[in-house]
């Protein structure tokens, strides 16, 4: 089993990376459906939820059927960021998570995310005003380093866990990288083995099969793994590696008849969260994902962006399952 704080997660836990406009409560609920063992909140912004700006404050959102469940905060100033913490826990998540890794110019360039990197006695002065702020668990992301001169994880892994943090996530990627690359999970073992850390280590970073999350758990012995682009419009990721890592065995892809279903898991969901119209409109982006490979479906994918009518996408779906012209490329 792996411990953060009071939170016990089986062994080799499979995590939901927060990301920005995706991983929402209607997505997070077809995630845990199919074998998220954590999952975060999208980043929340420390001045937003100061402010009490309402898309900030509706991120806080969290539901039982979603536990456990951490709220992730960014954010440079550190009296903002510990505020920002207190109104977060109040939201009753089951940790609160801070955001060191974000690479985007946006927030890195403003002194967020990826940037205290930078500045890791401002990270460290920021941290412990969040572990002091809240009775939580507090866990950390964040990156290898800014850029390949500045590779700092294993000192950021060593000064935050003197400080409190019960769990870091490290994606495999300095910030300059971006999203670009091939990640490097060498350094995460570097930290993973330091004979200092006693807290959980999860590795982020181009985790998109089975056997790459049996491959990367075997050479790096990191404690679980943490699942963003691969799980976007395919949530069986989850399911799919934890059958593999227990049996050694690949299970099926899913039927068209689950991928209908939990497509339209999501989009009740959606529409419960988001009300009918913003629910319909950012549902949109979902379809192709959902149905990705399957021949002929473009003309579904067309009238499916474009109604506006929660019925009618719901007899489209089930147009799609009925369909005989829809087949899967091997």
């Amino acid at each position: 089993m792996v411990k953060i704080g009071n939170i016990t997660l089986p062994d080799f836990p499979l995590l939901l990376a927060p990301m920005e406009d995706v991983s929402d409560p209607p997505f997070r609920a077809v995630c845990k459906a199919n074998g998220a063992d954590f999952m975060y909140t999208e980043f929340i912004s420390s001045e937003g939820l100061i402010r009490a700006a309402a898309k900030s404050r509706q991120k806080l959102d969290v539901f039982d059927y979603e536990r456990p469940i951490g709220i992730q905060i960014f954010g440079s100033d550190i009296e903002s960021m510990r505020e920002s913490a207190v109104i977060s826990a109040a939201a009753g998540p089951d940790l609160i998570d801070i955001n060191y890794g974000c690479p985007v110019k946006n927030v890195a360039c403003k002194g967020a995310g990826a940037a205290l990197l930078r500045d890791v006695p401002k990270m460290v002065q920021m941290t412990a005003a969040i572990v002091k702020a809240t009775t939580l668990p507090v866990t950390v992301k964040t990156r290898l380093g800014w850029d390949d001169a500045t590779k700092n994880v294993t000192e950021v892994a060593e000064r935050l866990q003197d400080i409190g943090i019960q769990a870091l996530s490290i994606h495999g990627r300095t910030r300059v990288q971006m999203y670009k690359g091939e990640a490097d999970w060498r350094l995460i073992a570097e930290v993973k083995n330091n004979p200092r850390i006693k807290i959980p280590i999860f590795g982020n970073g181009d985790i998109d099969s089975p056997q790459k999350a049996l491959e990367y758990k075997n050479r790096y012995g990191v404690d679980g793994v943490m699942i963003g682009r691969a799980a976007i419009g395919y949530p069986w990721v989850f399911r799919e590696i934890k059958h593999y890592v227990r049996t050694g065995e690949m299970l099926a892809p899913p039927t068209l008849e689950e991928r209908i279903t939990n497509c339209k898991l999501h989009f009740s969901r959606s529409l419960e969260w988001k009300g009918e119209r913003q629910g319909i409109f950012e549902m949109r982006r979902h379809y192709a994902n959902y149905f990705k490979g399957l021949s002929n479906f473009k003309p579904f994918r067309v009238r499916l962006v474009q109604t506006e009518s929660p019925a009618e996408v719901y007899d489209i779906l089930e147009e799609v399952a009925l369909s005989e012209s829809l087949i899967y490329a091997d």
